[in-house]
């Protein structure tokens, strides 16, 4: 019983991408989906985000900068047209090992590139050693200290994405061919409905898995060190916890999550930019967090869908940055712990069941129960 009380949030969860998809379709308004899809993988970026700051108790500014090196490694890598080198070695044994992919440009000529699959598992690969890498020494700071050094490195991601000519300079990269996960589910800019229906299950299963990863982290023994770190570092330490170890491990699957996330979204697009690297981007996704509440995923999903999906549409015009920085501003002073967290969630939880057990009595409720 209590396995499956962990697991029903998930269920839900599920449930209401389905209702989403539903109700975008029957209303006329599939092209919310594309929006939504978007959303979907930006809120991934936050629930690692939210295991990172919620649990571990580490802030970082800088998460922006691993969605983008996921999304430019795989662009990069799927972009190589290397007919040219078709006779080298590599080439040849990647060939062999059906590693490689083939497609026509519309202008007729012909491309080899490393296959999606191979490239995501090298954005992946890069990303965790970049994060060990940076996390190994970063995060022996604490507060403001950690903040400004995640800082500095997501500006050195952006400032090298602007610079490089390898990476397309600030136009960025474009071409990125679509992403096929298995025959007839493809990652790709859609246009008819069922095409957009598809690739939203596809993020939307994304989060899903995202969300079990973060689940069962937090139900183990990890997740029991982490809320002992982010409670009480010392007396953590002094149980024999080894604090380093865990925060870097936990900033790496953050890293990892924010760069898969990355990738999936530059196929969908079909091409990445500097600006997925910007230090804006990266406060977004910690405001989001913010919001949702630290420690509650749930929370930290559902705002992340909302607040972006108006931001996609357009609804908060030229005021897009300032709206998210005057989130911030606003739950840091006047609710640290999020709009939804644990404490509302369990009062609404139990006004509910209240109100339920006086309709089974048949008592009608009264008008301060309305």
């Amino acid at each position: 019983m209590r396995g499956f009380r962990k697991y029903l949030p998930l269920l839900l969860t599920l449930v209401f991408g389905v209702a989403i998809q539903i109700s975008a379709t029957a209303a006329g308004k599939s092209f919310y989906l594309t929006q939504l899809t978007m959303a979907s993988y930006y809120a991934v970026v936050v629930i690692g985000l939210c295991l990172l700051m919620g649990y571990a108790g580490q802030i970082s500014i800088g998460h922006a900068g691993f969605f983008a090196i996921g999304g430019y490694v795989s662009a990069r890598l799927t972009t190589l047209n290397l007919v040219a080198h078709q006779e080298h070695v590599v080439v040849r044994l990647l060939g062999g090992l059906r590693l490689l992919a083939e497609r026509e440009t519309i202008y007729g000529e012909s491309l080899l590139y490393v296959s999606p699959w191979l490239a995501c598992g090298g954005a992946l690969l890069a990303t965790v050693v970049v994060a060990w890498l940076i996390g190994m020494p970063v995060l022996r700071l604490r507060g403001h200290y950690l903040a400004m050094a995640t800082l500095g490195f997501g500006l050195i991601v952006q400032k090298i994405a602007v610079a490089s000519r390898f990476l397309g300079g600030a136009d960025g990269l474009s071409g990125v061919p679509p992403f096929e996960l298995v025959p007839g589910l493809v990652i790709q800019s859609a246009y008819a409905t069922d095409e957009r229906i598809r690739n939203f299950y596809i993020a939307w299963g994304l989060v899903l898995v995202s969300l079990i990863l973060a689940v069962n982290l937090i139900h183990s023994r990890v997740g029991r060190a982490l809320r002992a770190i982010h409670g009480a570092p010392e007396a953590a330490e002094a149980m024999g916890v080894n604090i380093s170890r865990y925060k870097v491990m936990t900033f790496v699957i953050s890293a990892g999550m924010a760069a898969v996330a990355g990738v999936f979204l530059t196929h969908f697009n079909g091409g990445i930019d500097p600006s997925e690297a910007s230090i804006m981007k990266s406060v977004r996704y910690v405001a989001l967090v913010a919001v949702g509440g630290m420690a509650n995923l749930w929370g930290a999903v559902v705002m992340a869908l909302v607040l972006t999906f108006l931001s996609l549409r357009g609804y908060f015009g030229w005021y897009d940055d300032a709206v998210f920085g005057a989130i911030l501003i606003v739950i840091m002073l006047f609710a640290p712990n999020g709009l939804i967290n644990r404490q509302v969630v369990r009062g609404v939880t139990q006004r509910v069941r209240s109100l339920c057990n006086r309709c089974r009595s048949g008592d009608a409720p009264s008008s301060g129960d309305a």
